[in-house]
């Protein structure tokens, strides 16, 4: 069984590619998000993939459907493993980013967002949701009935969303952290035990890694604490 371990490359080209170098493919896979791709974009994912890296293009597509489709057609072409689309976006786009991907010779997975896990209950409130859960689970139904893989949610989400939708229904689950470790700008985390307790497919870890003295080292020490 492969490690559920994606790292996170938050980072500038040279600094995510020097650390990619390091890290053998089989222990985690990698995520480019919008700091990485807008700085170097395709090249990115190219020099990852000759590393023998499955790439997470963390570009959280929403706008209307015919440009999410345009968008997920291109990243798919990348030869990307998995991708996402935020899930507020709607059926529509969701449909649209589903066909775009499997009209492509490899189709990646396709993960609609439902809240990040930087925003709490005053946040989501400014915005009129009252319930952060309820909403997530209804977002994830969304997600589901326009037969995208799963979620990106927080790992305290992770149980009731298995429950409702089944065990094939991956969850992707930002904001692990190790015990006693510093939040950042994360709300809503869990260790990397408890999140694999809870039932999460994915852990996403980025700063815990990539900001570590030894980042071969913490991602070690994650890999031990799932074991």
């Amino acid at each position: 069984m492969r490690s559920p371990i994606i790292v996170a490359l938050d980072l500038d080209y040279e600094d995510a590619l020097t650390l990619a170098k390091k890290i053998d493919p089989s222990n985690c896979r990698l995520k480019v998000g919008s700091q990485l791709f807008t700085s170097k974009g395709p090249k990115i994912i190219e020099d990852l993939d000759k590393l023998g890296f499955d790439i997470f293009l963390d570009l959280k597509f929403h706008d209307i459907p015919n440009t999410v489709a345009a968008a997920v057609k291109a990243a798919s072409d990348l030869g990307v493993w998995m991708l996402n689309v935020h899930a507020s976006g709607g059926s529509k786009m969701m449909q649209a980013a589903r066909k775009a991907a499997d009209n492509s010779n490899k189709p990646p997975l396709v993960i609609g967002v439902t809240i990040l896990t930087s925003l709490n209950e005053v946040d989501m409130q400014e915005v009129g949701v009252n319930n952060i859960p309820r909403h997530v689970v209804n977002l994830a139904k969304l997600v589901s009935q326009n037969s995208l893989d799963g979620v990106v949610c927080s790992p305290g989400d992770v149980h009731g969303i298995k429950e409702l939708l089944g065990s094939n229904f991956l969850t992707i689950t930002p904001g692990i952290r190790s015990i006693g470790a510093a939040e950042d700008d994360q709300s809503r985390i869990s260790s990397a035990k408890q999140a694999i307790i809870n039932g999460s497919d994915y852990l996403v870890i980025g700063r815990p890694i990539t900001q570590s003295a030894d980042p071969l080292k913490a991602l070690e020490m994650f890999l031990e604490e799932i074991k």
